[in-house]
C-alpha cells in the first residue's frame, strides 16, 4: 500500500512540476525567467519535503490530500474555476515577461516569496492540527470537530492561508496582470465554503455548536 501511495504521490508531484513549467516557460518563450524558477523552487521544494514527512508519519493524511475527486457537482465547478484561474494567470505571467507589458520591481517578487513561505509554514501547522483535512468536501468516519489552535480563530484557516498563498504567486512572478486574475480566488473559495459548511452542519456532530463558538469563516471580524 505504501509503495502505491508513494508512486501516486511522486507521479502527481512530477506532473505538477511539468505542468506549471509548461504554463510559465512556454508563454515566456525562454527558460531565462528567474521569477518563474523562484516560484517553482519555493512551491515544489517544500512540497516535496512535506510529502516525504506525511508519507513517513501520516500516510492516511497524505492519501486524503492526494484525493481530488469531488462527488458534488457544485464543488467540481469550484475546482474547474480554480483550474481556469491558474491556467490563465500563469500563461499571462509568462506572456507579460515575454512582451514586457507591465514590469514589476524585483523587490515585489522577493516580498511575495516571503509571504508565500510564511503561508506555507502556517499551512503545515493546519495539517498538524487537523488530521481530517481532505481536499474534497466530505465528512469522514469518526471525524470530530477541531476547535483549537488556528481553528479557534476562524473556522476555515486552511482557506485563509491558501488565499495568501495563491495571491502571493503572481507577485513572485512579477505579474500584476496575473494578480488581478488571482483576485477571483477569494470569490471562488467563498462559494466552496458555503457549500462545505452546509455539508458539515448536516453530517458532522458538534459543528453547529462550533459555528456559535467561532463566528468567523476565514477573516476575523470580517467574514
Amino acid at each position: 500500500m505504501e509503495k502505491d501511495l508513494c508512486f501516486k504521490a511522486l507521479l502527481k508531484f512530477s506532473l505538477g512540476v511539468v505542468a506549471i513549467g509548461i504554463l510559465l516557460f512556454l508563454p515566456a518563450g525562454t527558460f531565462h525567467y528567474w521569477k518563474a524558477w523562484l516560484l517553482m523552487g519555493i512551491l515544489f521544494i517544500p512540497m516535496l519535503f512535506a510529502g516525504i514527512v506525511l508519507l513517513l508519519k501520516n500516510p492516511d493524511l497524505l492519501k486524503k490530500r492526494l484525493n481530488t475527486k469531488e462527488s458534488q457537482a457544485e464543488q467540481r465547478l469550484v475546482i474547474n474555476l480554480s483550474a481556469a484561474m491558474f491556467l490563465l494567470g500563469f500563461v499571462l505571467a509568462g506572456l507579460n515577461f515575454r512582451f514586457g507589458w507591465i514590469i514589476a520591481p524585483d523587490w515585489l517578487s522577493w516580498t511575495g516569496a516571503a509571504i508565500f513561505l510564511l503561508s506555507y509554514m502556517l499551512y503545515a501547522e493546519v495539517l498538524k492540527e487537523n488530521a481530517y483535512l481532505s481536499r474534497t468536501v466530505e465528512v469522514q468516519k469518526e471525524q470530530k470537530v477541531v476547535d483549537t489552535g488556528l481553528y479557534g480563530i476562524v473556522r476555515h484557516p486552511m482557506y485563509t492561508i491558501t488565499i495568501f498563498l495563491f495571491l502571493s504567486m503572481p507577485l513572485v512572478l512579477g505579474s500584476l496582470i496575473s494578480f488581478v486574475v488571482f483576485l477571483a480566488y477569494p470569490v471562488i473559495i467563498a462559494k466552496r465554503i458555503i457549500n462545505e459548511e452546509a455539508v458539515l452542519e448536516k453530517d458532522l456532530d458538534g459543528y453547529t455548536e462550533y459555528k456559535k463558538k467561532v463566528k468567523y469563516k476565514i477573516i476575523p471580524y470580517v467574514w
